[in-house]
C-alpha cells in the first residue's frame, strides 16, 4: 500500500512540476531587455514567470510591460489561421487559398493599374531580417517604389537631423555606459521614466556622481523630477529655446573655438544669425525665464563633458528636424561630441526603431543606410540581389503621403505588416476614409487591430516568443532575440510569409531563405561598405559578445562604441551647422478663441504604441483601462471641467471623449492625451496632416483644441 501511495504522489508531482523556459527579449521599447519566460504547468493550469537576464544595455532590469509581455501571445483573441473577409465577415481559410488569393489580387491590380499601384507599409517592431526582406520584397517581388513604415512617425526627425549634421544616424553616438560619468545632461522632450523605464538607472547614477540634469518639457513628469533644472517650454518653441541657449554660449565666450574651427562648418552663419536675436524675445516666445536659459546654457557649456538626449517631444513637430539640428548646434559649439562622456542620443521609440530604419523600409533607402537615388548604391545592392540596377524602382513617398495617394486612386493595393495606421497616423479619419478606397488590403497581424479589421485578408504572424532574429537597440547595439517557442496553430513568421508570397508571384529565386540567419547573412553582404555596416556581425559573435555596436565592417572588428572621435561621416569629415529661425518657416497651428489650448500627446508606462498588444494584457489594462486628458486645475475651472469627468476634446479635424485628470504638473495653456487608445479615444483624430518638409514627420505635439464637459 505504501509503495502504491509513493508511486501515486510521484506521478502527481511530475504533473505539477512540468516546466518550459523560453529565452527571449522584450518586444516593446528600444532598450530590448533580455529575459526568460518560465511556463509552468500545474495539472491543467499554466502559470508564467518572467525574469530579467543580464546584458550590456539593461543589465537584467525589466519594467512592468516586459514583466507582462507574455500575456498577449497567449491571449484567446490571437489569430491562428488566415482569415478572408466574405460578405463583411472573416472566415478561416487555408494558407494555400490565402496565397493564391494574394497572387490573383496583386496580379490583377498590376495588370489594370500598373506596378506602382501596389504599396507596402512596414513596421519598426519587426526584426532586422524582416525589415530588410520587406524592402527587398517591395522592390524585387512587387517592383513598386511605394514602401514606407510606421517609424516615419517616430524617429524620422532625429534621424534626418543626425544625417544632415553628422553624416550618419545611430541612436546614441556613445554607449550608455558613458552616461554614468558625464558632468551635465540635457533631456529634451523625453519622458524616459515612462517610455524606457529600464534606462533610468543610468541617469540616476549620473546624478549620484554629480551630473547636473536639465529637462526641457511642457509637463512635469517622472523624468523631469530627476532634473536640477526644468525648462517648461511652450509647445512648439523648442527650436527657439535652443537659439536662446546658443546665444548665451556665444555671448559669454563659451564656444569651443578649436573644435568648431577644426571639425565643423557653418558656425559663422549660425553666429551671425544668433547675434541678430534678442534673448528677451526668445524668453517671451518660449515662456522660459531669461535666468533659466542663462543657467542652463552656462552650466552645459562650462562642464568638461556633457550629453544631450532628444525624443518625440522635440521631434514630432513639423519643424522637428530643424529643432533637433539646433540642439546639435549646441553640442558642436561646445565641442561635446565624439569624445569620452560627451555625445548625442536620440531615444528610439519602437523596439527596433534603429535597425528597422537602416535596411530598406524607408521610401528612399536601400540596406546599410544607402540611398536609392545614388547610382553607386543602387549598383551595389542590385548585385547582391541578383538583378540589374535599372530594375530597382526609384524613391517612393512617406507613410502619410502613401495614404494620400491611396485617396487619390494612385495606389489601389496595400500589403500591411505589423502596423496599425488607422490609430497611429495623424488625421486618423482621413486614413480610414482612404483605406476604404483600396481594391485589396492584406494585413499581417497577431490580432484583429483597428486597421486589420478593414483588411480583405489577414495573415497570422508569430510573436516575440516564436520569431528569432536580430534587433538593434537604442545604442546601435545589434542583439539576437532567441525564440524557442513553436508557432501555434497555422501561424507563420513574417519572413516566411514574404518568402511564400514571393514564391507564388514567381520570384522564389530571390527569396530562397530557410531561416532568419540566412536572411541576416545576405543583409550583412548588402550593408557592407554602407554607413550602417553590419558585415562583421554574425549570430555566433552576437551570442558570444552579447551584442555588437555598428558599424562593424569585418569579422575582426570589435564594433564601434563611440562615433566621430576623429571625423564625422560627411565627405570632408566635418559636422554641418545650420542657422535655425525662432519661428518655424512652416506655419504651425496656433491657438485662438475657438481652439484656445495646445494639445500634446505621448506615452504612459503601462501601454505601448497603439495598444494592440498591451491592451490584450489584463495586468497592463488594469493599470490604465481608458485614455484621459491631463489638464491644469485653473484651466479646468475656466472651462467648467471637474476631475474624473468625461470631457470632449475637439480640433479642426475631429473630436474624442476622454476622462479628465486634473494636474498642476502641466502648463495652463496645454493639455495632454496619451496615444494608446482607439476609436472614440484615438487622439490622432485631432492631429493635423501638415508634415515636416525634411523628414515628413507629422506634428503630433502641437495642435490647437478646445475642451468642454460632456
Amino acid at each position: 500500500m505504501t509503495d502504491l501511495l509513493l508511486k501515486y504522489f510521484r506521478t502527481k508531482q511530475q504533473e505539477v512540476q512540468s516546466e518550459k523556459v523560453y529565452d527571449t527579449q522584450c518586444p516593446f521599447c528600444s532598450m530590448q531587455c533580455k529575459m526568460q519566460l518560465i511556463e509552468q504547468s500545474v495539472v491543467s493550469r499554466k502559470t508564467f514567470k518572467t525574469i530579467g537576464k543580464d546584458n550590456p544595455t539593461s543589465q537584467g532590469r525589466l519594467c512592468v510591460k516586459g514583466m507582462n509581455a507574455h500575456q498577449h501571445p497567449f491571449h484567446k483573441d490571437r489569430i491562428m489561421h488566415p482569415l478572408l473577409k466574405v460578405n463583411g465577415e472573416f472566415v478561416q481559410i487555408s494558407w494555400e487559398k490565402a496565397l493564391q488569393h494574394i497572387k490573383e489580387q496583386f496580379e490583377s491590380i498590376q495588370a489594370t493599374d500598373g506596378h506602382d499601384a501596389l504599396s507596402v507599409y512596414g513596421s519598426a517592431s519587426i526584426t532586422n531580417e524582416e525589415a530588410y526582406l520587406l524592402g527587398k520584397f517591395a522592390r524585387v517581388a512587387l517592383k513598386t517604389p511605394y514602401i514606407d513604415y510606421n517609424g516615419r512617425l517616430c524617429m524620422s526627425a532625429a534621424a534626418t537631423a543626425a544625417n544632415q549634421t553628422f553624416g550618419v544616424d545611430r541612436g546614441l553616438t556613445n554607449a550608455l555606459s558613458e552616461v554614468h560619468h558625464t558632468r551635465v545632461i540635457i533631456l529634451a522632450g523625453t519622458n524616459i521614466a515612462e517610455c524606457q523605464p529600464t534606462i533610468m538607472p543610468y541617469f540616476e547614477k549620473a546624478k549620484e556622481n554629480g551630473a547636473y540634469i536639465i529637462a526641457i518639457d511642457p509637463r512635469e513628469t517622472a523624468t523631469t523630477m530627476l532634473a536640477d533644472l526644468h525648462l517648461k517650454v511652450k509647445p512648439g518653441m523648442d527650436a527657439a529655446l535652443a537659439n536662446g541657449l546658443l546665444k548665451v554660449i556665444i555671448d559669454e565666450d563659451l564656444v569651443d573655438e578649436q573644435f568648431v574651427q577644426e571639425r565643423a562648418t557653418g558656425f559663422e552663419e549660425v553666429k551671425e544669425h544668433i547675434d541678430s536675436l534678442s534673448l528677451d524675445e526668445i524668453s517671451s516666445l518660449t515662456d522660459v525665464p531669461v535666468e533659466q536659459i542663462r543657467t542652463a546654457a552656462i552650466k552645459f557649456a562650462s562642464e568638461d563633458s556633457g550629453m544631450l538626449f532628444s525624443a518625440r517631444g522635440v521631434e514630432q513637430q513639423i519643424d522637428g528636424t530643424h529643432a533637433v539640428r539646433n540642439l546639435l548646434n549646441i553640442l558642436i559649439s561646445t565641442g561635446k561630441i565624439g569624445k569620452k562622456y560627451s555625445g548625442y542620443g536620440a531615444i528610439t521609440g519602437q523596439g527596433n526603431g534603429q535597425g528597422a530604419r537602416e535596411h530598406g523600409q524607408k521610401a528612399d533607402q536601400l540596406p546599410g543606410y544607402r540611398s536609392i537615388e545614388n547610382e553607386e548604391h543602387r549598383e551595389q545592392v542590385a548585385k547582391v540581389w541578383g538583378i540589374d540596377k535599372d530594375e530597382l524602382p526609384r524613391k517612393g513617398v512617406s507613410a502619410y503621403e502613401m495614404f494620400q495617394k491611396v485617396n487619390e486612386g494612385k495606389i489601389t493595393g496595400m500589403f500591411l505588416m505589423c502596423s496599425n495606421p488607422v490609430v497611429s497616423n495623424p488625421n486618423a479619419n482621413f486614413i480610414k476614409q482612404a483605406l476604404k478606397k483600396l481594391k485589396f488590403l492584406v494585413a499581417v497581424e497577431m490580432f484583429i487591430s483597428e486597421t486589420a479589421e478593414m483588411a480583405d485578408l489577414i495573415l497570422p504572424t508569430s510573436s516575440y516568443l516564436e520569431d528569432e532574429g536580430t534587433m538593434t537597440n537604442l545604442e546601435g547595439r545589434v542583439t539576437l532575440r532567441e525564440a524557442s517557442r513553436p508557432c501555434p496553430g497555422e501561424v507563420k513568421h513574417d519572413w516566411e510569409i514574404l518568402c511564400e508570397i514571393a514564391k507564388v508571384l514567381g520570384k522564389e529565386k530571390y527569396f530562397p531563405f530557410t531561416c532568419a540567419e540566412d536572411i541576416f547573412n545576405e543583409l550583412r553582404e548588402a550593408s557592407k561598405g554602407g554607413a550602417a555596416d553590419y558585415y562583421g556581425i554574425t549570430y555566433d559573435r552576437i551570442r558570444k559578445e552579447q551584442g555588437i555596436l555598428w558599424p562593424c565592417p569585418d569579422i575582426d572588428h570589435k564594433g564601434t562604441v563611440r562615433l566621430f572621435e576623429n571625423e564625422f561621416a560627411h565627405s570632408d569629415g566635418r559636422a554641418r551647422m545650420l542657422p535655425v529661425s525662432n519661428l518655424s518657416e512652416i506655419p504651425k497651428e496656433k491657438v485662438d478663441e475657438e481652439y484656445p489650448l495646445y494639445l500634446t500627446t505621448g506615452r504612459i508606462v503601462s501601454q505601448y504604441l497603439t495598444g494592440v498588444q498591451t491592451r490584450k494584457s489584463s495586468a497592463l489594462a488594469a493599470r490604465n483601462f481608458e485614455s484621459y486628458l491631463e489638464i491644469h486645475p485653473e484651466t479646468a475651472k475656466r472651462y467648467n471641467i471637474e476631475h474624473n469627468n468625461l470631457v470632449s476634446v475637439t480640433s479642426k479635424r475631429g473630436n474624442i471623449v476622454v476622462r479628465s485628470k486634473l494636474s498642476e504638473k502641466i502648463r495652463k495653456d496645454t493639455v495632454f492625451v496619451p496615444i494608446h487608445w482607439a476609436e472614440a479615444q484615438n487622439v490622432n483624430l485631432l492631429v493635423g496632416e501638415d508634415l515636416d518638409p525634411s523628414c515628413k514627420m507629422p506634428g503630433f505635439k502641437v495642435n490647437a483644441v478646445k475642451v468642454t464637459p460632456v
